[in-house]
């Protein structure tokens, strides 16, 4: 026995010296003197690999495969691993809660750190989507509410965006002195925010007081106070060069005068951009080289940085600017501990329990209740008494699963819709009756079909399914098998069959229909990516160059008896992979019918608004209202206030609950609805959420990010990235529902207000608050700042606390405002003095006349 111990001993002492044989293995060293040790070591080859996302391992040195590319925008995005959804951002953004979104954040960190862990110990080190550097928060202004991205930020205020974003970044970066938990990517660097078809080509221009002013204050946030480890420079270009190729913005201000030492990364492409589309470049070679020596360090796509191998031996580029690159990258690695032993970095132990813990669905469940906002509550529509009899749930989002999740999403074990979250909320006590009704933009729906019975092959039930590991259906496939059905949803790496992963692949799905009589039926397709659906050898669907979800279909005349061959061929190619055959037969709704067969209910709940399914990145969709992933109207769609219309004339208490991800203008539902509630899209708890306010377990305190104008000709031309006649801070007209928006079951008033007696750097503003109604609730309290300028804004937020009281209680919140919340950024960005009257509002909402009489507002003046 002893021997044995000695043997193991002395094994073990060579594999430590094996370990430790260069400086850059040595944990006793600083990071900084490893990463040079380690970069010294590489040849030009590996050091340009190593600015890939995609960065391949180096086994001389022991050196591991790392993808860059993660995300983590409201829960661990993308991961084939069930986690933990959130609401999405915007709805996380209305909550107006630091504390709430920091928790999510640090939740969130844990549960990476037990997929990375996971992955490491599973030998899949290098996939996408596994790793510790996320591209979150995406923390772009929200300036009109066209933008189908704005869903993924925090709203359209400087304040609440930074102040918002940092307490994620904080969440998601841990406190450990020495090590990251996790790092994240304050993203899209910068002026950034629509359109969407236009963004690798567009040059935006904005006056420098906007820049400063409305652009950049976040990103200055984050990178001077929160110390975010990484940016994600923009797509588009900013006077006239590249975002990740500009003077002003990478070199004067992110690493001159923001001292930024962390690393950028490009968004996917964005190099290619260079030349491809804004021409500012000739080719690969010198694209590559400029944005390298703006210090762009990684680029997302791995392909026009292999380029500068080249442009340095060509002298466009010098070996030690990619050092400096390079150094950024390992340095950030090191700090993740990827390079010590488990036992050094206390984040590496997370286990896989962490996924989906109690703890952190309950945290979901909680942000989307505080998200929720109240819209309207005539004559106390709300909330519904539980002893209701019969309840009407209808709407195209009424049932939806994919809305609830948003974009840039996990896949939570389960997901509870609005159907769903009234169906528990209620029990077997009540009827509760669901009819679609309504699609997003139009009323007549496709009634499915069962007739899978119909689907043979070669003797057996079902589909012949073919799966191939390339995206064209080549060679052999590596596995075969029969389907019931084509009906699949996979996150990106998921394993689709055997050791095929959900990347990069196709599929083949062939049948035999036989038709069971002579007349028609609708063939509906639904897939992300690419697809073509062909019968009996003739291509009717193609959209093979699709790179976003989308449904079309196909009416087939049928004859009794005759059998069809059926093929679907699908690909997919990054994020999520669906592919959905479904058939029956169209039909328009009759809303007259409707609306008689539901007026016996006690209360009518209606679940519409938009969805990620029509709103999102760069989409192929064009449906009335949408375009490109953007929108082209903020008008509810016409199909679902006629059907609202109808409903109302059964004269039975209407509930209107929105989903969306940005503005939407209704004039008559806002006139006309007794109830509106917006629920956003509320993570996998969503359905519950919105069943507890809707009857009362929650009270809503849920306040507004973004203002929701009363239409489109509010809004200036969507290109025009001027701040003026934009937002809250510089809308002249009056909005249908302002920024801070939001009502209560219970009512709070103001008084007490408490201005500094002098000017200094840090002053503190006191107020009182009490709720004077009947139920306990949760305010969340607002302090604007008015000053006198040119340009300056007619108000803006600089503080903002969220507070529980129970009915009857008072108590004094306390502001810290300092000089820079009584100033303005000039051209350069350096902080000038309000001069005058500056007047100070705080209350629980934007303060107006109506607000301040009924003292739910309070004001009083600083003189300057």
């Amino acid at each position: 026995m002893r021997k044995m111990f000695f043997a193991f001993a002395l094994l073990l002492a060579k594999f430590s010296l094996a370990q430790t044989q260069y400086p850059f293995q040595n944990t006793s060293l600083s990071f900084e003197a490893r990463v040079n040790d380690l970069v010294s070591r590489l040849t030009l080859e590996e050091k340009v690999a190593q600015m890939l996302n995609a960065a391949p391992a180096i086994p001389r040195l022991g050196i591991p495969a790392y993808d860059w590319w993660n995300e983590v925008l409201h829960g661990v995005a993308r991961t084939p691993y069930h986690v933990t959804v959130y609401p999405q951002a915007i709805a996380m953004a209305a909550t107006f809660d630091t504390a709430s979104i920091k928790l999510m954040a640090t939740y969130s960190a844990d549960e990476g750190r037990a997929i990375f862990n996971k992955s490491n110990g599973e030998g899949k080190a290098g996939q996408r989507y596994v790793g510790l550097t996320y591209w979150t928060p995406n923390i772009n202004i929200f300036r009109d509410p066209r933008w189908g991205r704005g869903q993924e930020t925090y709203g359209e205020d400087p304040f609440l965006t930074g102040t918002m974003g940092a307490a994620f970044v904080r969440g998601l970066q841990g406190d450990d002195p020495k090590y990251l938990k996790a790092a994240a990517c304050a993203k899209h660097y910068a002026v950034h925010s629509g359109p969407e078809p236009t963004r690798h080509v567009d040059n935006v221009s904005p006056s420098d007081y906007d820049l400063w002013n409305t652009y950049l204050p976040a990103f200055r946030q984050l990178v001077t106070k929160a110390n975010v480890a990484g940016v994600m420079c923009a797509y588009n270009a900013f006077k006239t060069q590249p975002c990740c190729g500009s003077d002003q913005l990478m070199i004067d201000i992110l690493r001159n005068q923001w001292k930024f030492s962390g690393y950028v990364t490009s968004d996917c492409g964005a190099i290619d951009d260079f030349f491809e589309r804004h021409k500012t470049h000739p080719d690969a070679e010198s694209s590559a080289a400029d944005a390298v020596f703006h210090g762009t360090d990684v680029e997302c796509g791995n392909r026009t940085y292999k380029a500068l191998v080249q442009a340095v031996k060509d002298g466009k580029i010098s070996e030690k600017q990619i050092d400096v690159s390079v150094k950024r990258l390992f340095t950030i690695r090191f700090r993740l501990g990827m390079f010590d032993p488990s036992s050094m970095v206390k984040y590496a132990q997370t286990p896989e329990s962490f996924l989906e813990s109690a703890e952190h669905k309950a945290h979901s469940l909680k942000m989307a209740r505080q998200s929720i906002v109240l819209l309207k509550n005539e004559n106390s529509t709300l909330p519904l008494k539980k002893t209701i009899k019969k309840i009407v749930v209808l709407g195209p989002n009424a049932d939806n699963a994919i809305a609830v999740l948003g974009n840039y999403n996990g896949t939570p074990s389960t997901i509870v819709t609005a159907l769903q979250g009234i169906k528990d909320k209620l029990g077997s006590g009540a009827q509760v009756v669901y009819e679609k009704a309504v699609n997003f933009t139009n009323d007549t729906l496709l009634q499915y079909a069962n007739i899978s019975n119909q689907y043979s092959w070669q003797g057996q039930k079902g589909f012949s399914a073919e799966y191939f590991n390339n995206r064209e259906l080549k060679g052999e496939p590596v596995a075969k098998r029969i389907e019931p059905s084509v009906e699949h949803d996979w996150q990106e790496g998921q394993i689709v069959v055997d050791t095929l992963k959900a990347l990069n692949f196709s599929a083949r799905y062939s049948t035999d229909f036989t038709a069971t009589e002579t007349g028609d039926i609708t063939f509906e397709l639904d897939a992300d990516d690419g697809y073509r659906f062909l019968i009996d050898s003739k291509e009717v669907l193609n959209a093979w160059t699709r790179n976003r979800w989308g449904a079309r279909t196909y009416k087939l005349n049928t004859e009794k008896g005759k059998v069809y061959r059926l093929v679907v061929e699908y690909y997919q190619a990054e994020g999520k992979a669906a592919v959905h055959l479904r058939a029956g037969q169209f039909a328009k709704t009759d809303f007259t019918a409707l609306a008689n067969r539901v007026k016996d209910a006690d209360a009518i709940v209606f679940v519409g608004g938009i969805s990620p399914q029509l709103e999102g990145e760069e989409m192929r969709v064009d449906y009335p209202g949408f375009n490109g992933g953007d929108r082209t109207s903020i008008m509810l769609p016409t199909v679902q206030t006629e059907l609202l219309k109808a409903l109302k004339q059964t004269g039975k208490p209407v509930v209107f609950v929105l989903m969306t991800g940005s503005a939407v203008a209704m004039p008559w539902e806002a006139e006309n609805v007794p109830a509106i509630v917006n629920a956003w899209y509320g993570g996998q708890s969503a359905g519950t959420a919105i069943a507890d306010v809707l009857f009362g377990d929650y009270n809503p305190s849920g306040r507004l990010p973004v203002t929701f104008y009363k239409s489109d000709s509010d809004l200036p031309d969507f290109k025009d990235y001027s701040m003026n006649n934009r937002t809250y801070r510089y809308f002249k007209g009056q909005a249908l529902y302002g920024f801070g928006y939001g009502l209560s079951y219970t009512s709070f008033q103001y008084d007490n207000l408490k201005l500094p007696a002098k000017i200094s750097k840090t002053m503190n503003v006191g107020v009182r608050v009490a709720n004077t109604g009947n139920r306990d609730g949760e305010e969340v309290v607002q302090l604007y700042v008015s000053g006198q300028a040119k340009n300056a804004p007619l108000r803006a937020l600089k503080g903002f606390q969220r507070m529980f009281l129970k009915k009857g209680e008072s108590k004094t919140v306390s502001f810290a405002l300092t000089t820079d919340d009584l100033s303005l950024l000039d051209d350069k960005g350096k902080a000038k003095l309000f001069s005058g009257r500056v007047i100070i509002s705080v209350g629980g909402s934007q303060p107006d006349a109506a607000t301040v009489k009924s003292k739910k507002t309070v004001q009083g003046f600083i003189q300057l």
